[in-house]
Order: structure tokens, then C-alpha cells, then sequence
């Protein structure tokens, strides 16, 4: 998959400009890379498209820990969403890595995240957008 398919499918599946889907899904990577230990950041850059890789590099070896809140604040603000958005992005996106990724690289990085992330970033079920 290439960096347009994946944006591509993100706008697909949150119902976003391409624009939209390209500042989530940066902004998504920015903070998973910031909420997982530097290794497996590195790791997952590494099964990136060539475009989105420099995301998903963090700056610490040590995880941030945080919760979904904290996480969909922080990607609403650097993505410039509001909080239903942002967070319709997150789940997109965590969709996308779950489609693009190997299962077992894409479950080493949904295990290093508490429980309560399972509302987006689910291994089983398929993307629900939200009803208005």
C-alpha cells in the first residue's frame, strides 16, 4: 500500500477531504508514536509508506502514558478537528494499520495501549462510522 491508497482509504472510511484524512492521519501517528515505546514506534514506521514513516518516529524510548481522551485531544488539536471528528479519524486510521500492517506487528502496537483504546482501535470488527 502506498501513501495515497492509505490516506485515500482513511477519507473512505472517516468520511473525510482528502486534506482532512492526510492532518489525521498525521497527527494520529504523531501521538501513537508518542503513546508506544520508541522501538515499537520504530518498528511501525518502518512498515509504513515511504510519506508517512517520519510520524510514527518517537521522540522518547520510554512510552508517554495517557489515556483515549488525551489521545484524541491531542490529535484533534494538531489535526484541527473537533473531538467527534478527530476521533472518527483515529479510528479510520487505526483501521488503515490494521488493513496495512502484518497482524502480528499490528497487535504488538494495540497491545502496548490500554484496554479502553479498543473503541478505536479494535483487531476484529470492521470501521462503524458514526451516525450524526
Amino acid at each position: 500500500m502506498n501513501d495515497n491508497e492509505f490516506l485515500a482509504l482513511v477519507a473512505t472510511r472517516s468520511g473525510m477531504s482528502s486534506e482532512q484524512a492526510t492532518a489525521v492521519t498525521q497527527a494520529t501517528l504523531t501521538t501513537l508514536a508518542e503513546r508506544i515505546d520508541g522501538g515499537e514506534a520504530r518498528d511501525l514506521a518502518g512498515q509504513l509508506p515511504a510519506g508517512l514513516r517520519a510520524y510514527a518516529f518517537g521522540g522518547s524510548e520510554t512510552a508517554e502514558r495517557f489515556g483515549l481522551d488525551v489521545f484524541v485531544d491531542r490529535v484533534s488539536g494538531r489535526a484541527d478537528l473537533d473531538m467527534d471528528a478527530a476521533r472518527d479519524g483515529v479510528t479510520a486510521v487505526f483501521d488503515v494499520l490494521r488493513d496495512a500492517l502484518d497482524p502480528t506487528d499490528y497487535e504488538q502496537v494495540v497491545t502496548q495501549l490500554p484496554a479502553e483504546y479498543g473503541d478505536v482501535a479494535d483487531q476484529t470488527a470492521p470501521f462503524v462510522r458514526r451516525q450524526a
